[in-house]
C-alpha cells in the first residue's frame, strides 16, 4: 500500500491498523520516504538483522578472547589442571 505523507498524517490511525496486514509505504515528493510496519514485523526484522551464524559467533569469540585462551592454555601446560588428582564421589553401600 502506498499513501502520501499528508494522507498518512491525516489518517494515521487507519494506516497504523492497515500496517498489521501489510507494510504501508509513505510517499514524499513521489518517493518512498518511510514505511509503517506492525510491531510484530519490526521485531522479526530486528531478529533477522541480529541473527548470526554459529561460525560468525565462534569467529568473534575467538578474536575477542584469543589472548586469554592462549594464557589459560599456557598456564595449564605449565601447572596442570587443578583437579588432576580428584576422583568422582561414589556412594558407599
Amino acid at each position: 500500500m502506498r499513501v502520501t505523507a499528508t494522507e498518512a498524517k491525516n489518517r494515521f490511525g487507519y494506516y497504523l491498523s492497515q500496517s498489521e496486514r501489510e507494510p504501508v509505504h509513505v510517499l514524499k515528493n513521489e518517493r518512498v520516504a518511510g514505511v509503517i510496519v506492525s510491531a510484530a514485523r519490526y521485531a522479526e526484522l530486528l531478529a533477522l538483522e541480529q541473527k548470526k551464524t554459529l561460525a560468525q559467533r565462534k569467529r568473534e569469540f575467538d578474536e575477542t578472547y584469543k589472548a586469554w585462551i592462549s594464557e589459560q592454555n599456557a598456564h595449564h601446560q605449565a601447572h596442570g589442571l587443578w583437579c588432576e588428582g580428584l576422583v568422582a564421589w561414589q556412594e558407599q553401600s
